[in-house]
């Protein structure tokens, strides 16, 4: 038996409702859970409609009501127990209730023919996962996800978010959509989005916008060209940058190392499937079987060499004091305790 299944079991069928209401131009998103009974019009990622056979379900239907408890589907509720316990026990400490904006929203995609949505994280395999959106939503448009160029994948008129929804439209799809994200280790994910923003020569907008910005604050006695370029920022910078109480002041983090729990929100949106990128494959297959795909679609996996791995993000924080260890564990906190990832080994936390 897989070690994921040994996980203790907390079934809990019972509804929660969800109220979307409007407070001005803001969103307050509360909770909910469940979809409602009818049968939906799936289309086949190759553009074909298939209409669903008298009495099948929706995804929601499928995922909490299973004609067959499969240990993937204890796993899940699992782990949906997990980020609820984590909310609630973190209530007392966090900020009171916030209000949502739109812009709130922005990460969420919908697809509107299978009733699913998709919260999408930087450096979690979003890609992919974009490109599997778009071929689900592209009404036959698309058939192999991995014929997308990647910088198509991430055009953002190609793919609806709930943001551009009026605020019923909103409600009416946290109601009776699948909502799920993708999450990974915080650190091998920060590790990862350093290894991609700053030490790739290609990302030369990365260097200005930030890296220039790091380089002035971070370091003593940076050269004019270092100040200019922005090219070479050391992890031991970037990581003096996310703690510094300055930048947490200024703007909100770039989503390629924002929390995701500052991305998604998943104490104020109920999220039915977690998915991590430790069982990337497993889970993708999981939820397009939950959509009534999974005979037409596979999410696309290939061995990637350049792989931000547990040992690299070991090496990484060897030179990062017990201090700013500390600190950078506090400031992605809820993620390690809300995805239930141990505190790494490696760790010197004061």
């Amino acid at each position: 038996m897989k070690p994921a299944v040994l996980e203790v079991m907390r079934m809990n069928r019972v509804c929660r409702m969800v109220l979307v209401t409007s407070v001005g131009s803001f969103i307050l998103v509360i909770f909910y859970f469940q979809s409602m009974l009818h049968p939906v019009m799936r289309r086949n990622p190759f553009g074909m409609d298939i209409c669903c056979r008298k009495g099948s379900r929706s995804p929601l239907q499928e995922l909490y009501n299973p004609t067959q408890l499969s240990n993937t589907a204890i796993l899940h509720q699992i782990r949906r127990d997990q980020v609820t316990d984590t909310c609630r026990a973190n209530s007392v400490s966090s900020k009171k209730r916030r209000v949502l904006t739109p812009n709130d929203l922005k990460h969420l995609v919908v697809d509107e023919d299978h009733e699913m949505i998709y919260c999408y994280v930087p450096k979690v395999a979003c890609t992919n996962w974009k490109r599997v959106m778009m071929v689900l939503t592209g009404r036959g448009k698309y058939s192999d996800p991995m014929e997308i160029p990647a910088n198509e994948a991430h055009v953002s008129s190609n793919l609806k978010t709930l943001n551009q929804y009026s605020i019923p439209e909103i409600n009416h799809r946290l109601k009776n959509y699948m909502k799920f994200l993708f999450v990974r280790e915080p650190f091998e994910r920060l590790v990862s989005a350093y290894r991609n923003k700053f030490t790739q020569k290609y990302n030369t907008s990365f260097h200005k916008r930030y890296g220039t910005k790091i380089v002035r604050r971070q370091r003593k006695n940076a050269t004019q060209e270092a100040l200019r370029k922005g090219d070479d920022v050391k992890f031991e910078e970037f990581v003096a940058y996310l703690i510094d109480p300055h930048t947490q002041r200024e703007e909100p983090f770039n989503e390629h190392w924002q929390t995701v729990y500052s991305l998604c929100h998943p104490c104020h949106i109920h999220y039915d499937l977690i998915g991590k990128y430790e069982t990337l494959e497993e889970d993708s297959n999981y939820i397009l079987q939950l959509a009534g795909v999974g005979n037409y679609l596979k999410f696309p996996t290939y061995a990637k060499s350049t792989r931000t791995t547990d040992e690299m993000t070991t090496e990484f924080f060897q030179n990062i004091s017990s201090e700013h260890q500390t600190q950078l564990y506090e400031v992605y906190k809820l993620d390690f305790l809300m995805f239930n990832y141990s505190v790494p080994s490696y760790l010197k936390l004061e």
